[in-house]
């Protein structure tokens, strides 16, 4: 290895090769000896890899390399072995927070897959039993106000299953979600970017803890990113109670607006809606 990098170094000294001749000499010799090399014990295909990520780096090993005390072919193998140790670091890393966003998410991506194909039976029932009167007449008015009081939690699709439930047309009740949506859209706007914000301190929070399970205890770099952690985890309680008091509701004067009605009669609806939800629930408590 050693005679080998040397004479290629020789040659290019000598303007027998190009600069970029030499470059590619030496990355074919790694390509090729890679049982001479420093991480001689790297599966091939996570070798390849480095190689490819490392040559790049080539220009700057030969524009460092002074010829002073060491060879050529030793500073090469040094260098190779510092960035065999990056490019692990970097990996790792990698595969950390792959790991860590798709085991956090996977459990929220069923949740919202199961919900878009079914309506539960007990949700179904709710709706109807706010919605039939003493006197077996619907009031739809009254829930169409409550639904569009809890829009932000409510699809398209579950919309168009509720509506025939309270007596009005599918693409009349999207519509008017879709109004209160328009209506919203600055303040949803302001919440969504808070909410990333939130899941950005979260996902930082599972690397951090799972690099500090990679780490040994009691050395520097485990106390360090163990602080580090610590203060990752303070603030993020600290965001999640910030969201925890943002108002995610449509105002009732909204939902007037939509619905065409004063603000006084849909504060009654919803009050009334309120009273009888509770009644029920006792209800079914003592049954």
């Amino acid at each position: 290895m050693k005679q080998t990098l040397n004479k290629l170094f020789s040659r290019y000294k000598k303007d027998e090769i190009s600069r970029s001749k030499l470059e590619g000499l030496i990355y074919s010799y790694f390509l090729d000896n890679q049982e001479k090399t420093c991480i001689s014990h790297w599966k091939r295909d996570d070798y390849e890899d480095f190689i490819s990520w490392f040559y790049p780096r080539l220009k700057i090993a030969i524009d460092t390399y002074a010829e002073t005390g060491s060879s050529f072919e030793a500073f090469i193998a040094r260098y190779l072995l510092i960035s065999s140790k990056e490019y692990h670091v970097k990996v790792v890393t990698k595969s950390v927070i792959e790991y860590s966003a798709w085991s956090a998410r996977v459990p929220d991506m069923y949740v919202y897959e199961e919900a878009q194909h079914y309506m539960q039976k007990e949700t179904k029932q709710a709706i109807s039993n706010l919605v039939i009167e003493k006197k077996g007449r619907k009031e739809s008015r009254r829930v169409l106000a409550l639904i569009l009081k809890c829009y932000y939690f409510i699809s398209d699709d579950f919309a168009e299953k509720t509506a025939p439930l309270i007596g009005i047309e599918p693409k009349e009740l999207i519509n008017k979600l879709h109004e209160i949506r328009d209506i919203r859209h600055k303040k949803d706007d302001r919440l969504f970017e808070k909410k990333e914000r939130v899941y950005h301190q979260f996902y930082k929070c599972i690397v951090y803890e799972k690099q500090l399970l990679l780490l040994k205890e009691n050395t520097a770099a485990y106390e360090k990113l163990k602080k580090r952690t610590e203060r990752a985890r303070r603030k993020l309680e600290k965001m999640r109670e910030q969201m925890g008091k943002i108002r995610i509701e449509a105002t009732n004067k909204e939902i007037a607006e939509v619905i065409g009605v004063t603000k006084g009669s849909v504060d009654a609806s919803l009050c009334r809606l309120k009273s009888k939800w509770e009644s029920l629930s006792k209800k079914a408590d003592q049954n």
